[in-house]
């Protein structure tokens, strides 16, 4: 496969997935709201917006989901993300299915159609509800359109890779307070913020099917590291970016790809053998923080070998 188009569904995949995150992060918030002290407003509106790592001023529930969703100066609002994966997905329009252009072109029409004004004085919850239900259809309609190959396994790598590192970070911003200052007033999550940490992930229902409604700080964060079975969770990512680089690499036999495969591995097994009990007690921040980092070092391992790798190794393979 050329590298452009490796890069170009790699992106796509990315792009979409966090506009997704975006939303769902956006729609969480606005539900928020309908139980939440005035005090609280200002606190969870930061958070969200340190998860986003979006450094906006602090403003009102409107100025802020505008900014986040429509402000195409912004690489990472909704609207910028759809975009850029369109533009990707029209460059390699004839790698990837019928369906999944219409579905992506969709959504992205979609979004140029949409109004802050109106859509804020309407039902803003639904507007962020299809933009999340525009997305999951494209990942649906992509694994059952296109044969999964090597074009496949790029699209997975960069969902899941993306996804490891937002819920490391949503994760990390939530935790923080908790465990740098769990005796101050201003800082303590309640329930609900804790609750609301799981709807972020999408994973509250599945999360009591574990654990029950009994919802605990250290239960949440082993469910949304360790679980290996929830889409969602850091894990269950870590195994789909290790098993989709395999893929890739045994079906290119591309001398050098073993990097960014131990590098996954590595994230993988630290995942594999981690107890949450020992995570806390360490440094629950730096081992969050580390899984971002290796995040990073993977997308410059699958850069390094699949796009940008110098002519002479592309002769040599």
């Amino acid at each position: 496969m050329l590298s452009r188009v490796a890069d170009g569904l790699y992106w796509m995949s990315r792009y979409l997935e966090r506009a997704e995150h975006t939303a769902r992060l956006i729609g969480v918030g606005l539900n928020l709201m309908l139980d939440q002290t005035p005090e609280s407003v200002e606190v969870r509106w930061k958070r969200l917006l340190a998860a986003l790592r979006t450094p906006l001023p602090a403003g009102d529930a409107y100025a802020i989901t505008r900014a986040l969703t429509f402000d195409q100066a912004n690489p990472n609002a909704i609207v910028s993300c759809i975009a850029l994966a369109r533009e990707n997905a029209r460059q390699v329009r004839q790698q990837i299915s019928s369906e999944m252009w219409e579905q992506v072109n969709r959504l992205y029409l979609f979004m140029r159609s949409a109004s802050p004004e109106r859509i804020w004085q309407g039902e803003p919850i639904e507007f962020y509800q299809a933009i999340k239900e525009g997305a999951h259809l494209f990942q649906g309609i992509t694994d059952t359109t296109m044969t999964h190959g090597e074009g496949w396994y790029f699209i997975q790598v960069g969902r899941y890779l993306e996804r490891a590192g937002a819920t490391a970070l949503l994760l990390d911003v939530h935790f923080r307070p908790y465990l740098e200052a769990p005796n101050d007033p201003a800082l303590l999550l309640e329930y609900n913020d804790w609750v609301g940490l799981l709807k972020c992930a999408t994973a509250f229902e599945a999360y009591c099917k574990v654990y029950t409604a009994d919802v605990q700080p250290e239960t949440v964060a082993e469910f949304l590291l360790l679980n290996g079975e929830f889409p969602h969770s850091v894990r269950f990512s870590a195994d789909r970016i290790q098993r989709g680089l395999q893929a890739i690499a045994q079906s290119t036999s591309t001398r050098g790809g073993g990097r960014a495969e131990r590098l996954a591995g590595r994230l993988r097994a630290s995942l594999d053998y981690g107890q949450v009990e020992e995570i806390l007690a360490d440094n629950m921040h730096a081992y969050l923080d580390g899984i971002q980092r290796q995040c990073m070092a993977i997308h410059s391992a699958i850069y390094q070998t699949y796009v940008t790798y110098p002519v002479e190794k592309a002769l040599d393979t």
